[in-house]
């Protein structure tokens, strides 16, 4: 492909038509013409689509008529091992989201999403196509009938204070919300909704705005250039942590660091 011309296909599917068109929306004024987006009202349309545009990354409700979104991106899962699979859900869903585990999702967006989590996670997914990683899980690790996952989740202060160490411990590593969900022997599905209900905000934001802060700190030792900064806290790609910085802060590292001179 031509990477001057180079555009990100991108699917949502939802049955709910003013979802859908909100989250359309909001991909197309961010994106811009890096994007192409494609819409389907349900999973038969969703594979459909998927097939004849060859998406990357495909929004999928789990809640559809018909063939619902766990159906859906089960068929994909098998055509594409690389598609990014985020899903659309809500909280009394997650029970039997345990399935998504097989589908390697890269991460969950509970029901209505805020823009910004909607923005940083197709950041993170467009950052997964240009630079393959290892953002499948390891299944083989994972068992979907654990006692605790019965339980509901609610705030506790234990899984804040351990989660926030290993962030905290590990934050310039490649680490995923999979990687993550496995210190606590958790599915992915039920380790989303912890995090969410314990952090306000999903894994992918947490993590990013965190690195952001630990680039200021880094920002204000003038011996530290940012290519060698980007790494430190995380990004392997400097180009793209510029974008993401720029995105939270309103300025470039660049920028940043001048400003505090």
């Amino acid at each position: 492909m031509d990477l001057e011309n180079k555009k990100y296909r991108i699917l949502i599917a939802d049955d709910e038509p003013i979802e859908r068109a909100v989250i359309g929306k909001t991909i197309r004024n961010y994106f811009g013409d890096e994007v192409e987006v494609y819409e389907a009202v349900n999973g038969r349309e969703a594979i459909e689509i998927f097939r004849q545009k060859d998406c990357q990354i495909a929004l999928l409700d789990i809640s559809m008529p018909g063939i619902d979104g766990l159906d859906a991106a089960e068929e994909i899962r098998r055509e594409n091992g690389t598609c990014s699979i985020i899903f659309l859900t809500a909280y009394d869903e997650f029970d039997y989201a345990k399935r998504a585990i097989k589908v390697r999702a890269l991460d969950y967006l509970l029901k209505p999403s805020a823009k910004d989590e909607l923005i940083m996670v197709l950041e993170e997914a467009i950052h997964v196509i240009d630079r393959p990683g290892k953002h499948g899980l390891s299944s083989q690790t994972l068992q979907e009938n654990r006692e605790e996952e019965k339980q509901e989740p609610m705030k506790n202060q234990l899984f804040t204070e351990y989660i926030r160490g290993y962030i905290e411990a590990h934050y310039m590593e490649d680490i995923s919300l999979q990687d993550a969900a496995e210190q606590l022997h958790y599915s992915d599905a039920y380790f989303c909704r912890f995090f969410k209900q314990n952090f306000d905000k999903n894994f992918i934001m947490y993590l990013t705005e965190l690195r952001v802060e630990k680039a200021k700190e880094l920002l204000e030792d003038m011996t530290i250039n940012v290519k060698d900064i980007s790494q430190k806290v995380g990004f392997r790609d400097s180009s793209y942590f510029t974008k993401v910085f720029k995105r939270i802060t309103g300025v470039t590292p660049s920028e940043y660091r001048y400003g505090l001179l």
